[in-house]
């Protein structure tokens, strides 16, 4: 994989975008949900940071998925993380205006960071000279963002300890503004040359994302892959409790809640590695890891929530999230194989809107429940709620899988 970043420089530069700018996410993070919680001592609002970082994609994703495929990406990308360093420095403004501004602010990083998935992961094909780099690529990008997860959030939470929470947000800002510089040395064409008429460049948003779901539909393979994905967010909201989940159960500051939080990045970046060597070139393969991956995800959170001290919670949390990553990628690469560049951006930001939707209501739900009975119990009734999911998934997509199967075997 890494002999890819030394051969194409193009993706280096991307890549390169991503790493500090999912260096500066968790950093944020940490510090966020430390901050919301000796503030407000509030578990349900502890969750709302997570759902800050989500559900404003949503509310963007039919937007940010035809500019991805109308406009060029490179300049979306410029120009958005320019905006997203500006949005950063708003984190800054919580001793003056209220704990309610970090939400805000975080609310419009994540809604201009709406636009970055769709260009990104639509132009890797672009960017990649064949099909086995684009997979590698994948597996890359992968386990990048679990691997800046787990440094982010570990060095997140011993820097917010011994530096403070305004040193992380400003840390997050200058994240993007390296990204902004990253992203503009990009050279190669970020999509296909459009013959299309000028005025088909108009951005009307459902009838943009409506065309998408016209190929979701007529594909079944698109289709089983955005399920999978949403599947997997069922259990998905646990996560916004990880900070709870060390501060009450395990009775740590921020360093504890950056190991849960850290862990689950390294299991996220080995995940894709592992997952795209179980799945190589064979889609009836990939769709089964996806759900099995869904179920390995529920048994290890299961066993998060019943261990007894922080250490074994932390390698059930990395395992759980091993399988996650996995699941992550494998689909996102299968919706790359299988849309076409013309409605390539507008596919995967529908299947982040699903997810994204599903994340935010999971934890907005979590965080109710845990309010209620606690934290511990909250994640053993979400992980049985994401085996289900997984189970009814396996079940739905036994009929396809059999019938690519024979395809490939005439």
């Amino acid at each position: 994989m890494f002999s890819l970043l030394r051969r194409n420089r193009d993706i280096r530069l991307v890549f390169g975008a991503q790493v500090v700018s999912y260096m500066g996410d968790w950093f944020t993070f940490v510090a966020m949900a430390g901050l919301v919680e000796d503030v407000t001592g509030s578990r349900f609002l502890v969750s709302l940071v997570l759902v800050s970082m989500t559900l404003p994609g949503l509310l963007m994703s039919a937007v940010a998925g035809a500019f991805a495929d109308r406009f060029d990406r490179r300049r979306i990308l410029v120009v958005v993380s320019v905006l997203q360093a500006v949005a950063a420095c708003g984190l800054l403004l919580h001793d003056v205006v209220g704990i309610w501004v970090t939400f805000l602010s975080q609310s419009l990083i994540a809604g201009l960071a709406a636009f970055v998935g769709p260009c990104t992961n639509a132009a890797i094909p672009n960017l990649a000279d064949n099909e086995d780099d684009l997979r590698r690529a994948n597996a890359l990008f992968g386990s990048t963002w679990g691997i800046m997860l787990a440094v982010g959030a570990a060095i997140g939470g011993v820097f917010s300890s011994l530096f403070g929470r305004d040193a992380a947000f400003i840390a997050d800002a200058v994240s993007f503004a390296v990204a902004a510089v990253l992203f503009a040395g990009v050279r190669r064409p970020m999509q296909a040359e459009r013959t299309a008429a000028p005025q088909s460049r108009r951005v009307r948003p459902l009838a943009d994302m409506a065309e998408a779901l016209h190929v979701a539909r007529a594909n079944p393979v698109i289709l089983a892959l955005i399920c999978s994905k949403a599947t997997f967010a069922v259990g998905a909201g646990i996560v916004s409790q990880l900070a709870v989940l060390a501060s009450q159960a395990f009775s740590v500051g921020d360093a504890g809640r950056g190991l849960l939080i850290g862990v689950r990045g390294v299991g996220s970046g080995l995940g894709p590695i592992i997952g795209a060597r179980i799945a190589g070139r064979d889609m009836p393969r990939l769709l089964r890891v996806c759900g099995v991956a869904g179920m390995l995800f529920s048994v290890c959170y299961l066993g998060a929530a019943l261990s007894p001290v922080i250490g074994m919670a932390a390698v059930f949390v990395a395992l759980a999230h091993l399988s996650g990553g996995a699941q992550w990628t494998l689909s996102t690469l299968g919706l790359q194989i299988e849309s076409p560049d013309h409605v390539r951006g507008r596919v995967l930001a529908g299947d982040m809107a699903l997810v994204n939707t599903m994340i935010a209501c999971t934890s907005l739900l979590a965080g109710l429940v845990s309010q209620a009975i606690g934290v511990r119990e909250t994640i053993v009734v979400f992980s049985a709620a994401a085996a289900v999911a997984s189970t009814t998934y396996l079940t739905a997509t036994t009929g396809l899988r059999r019938r690519l199967r024979s395809e490939q075997q005439r």
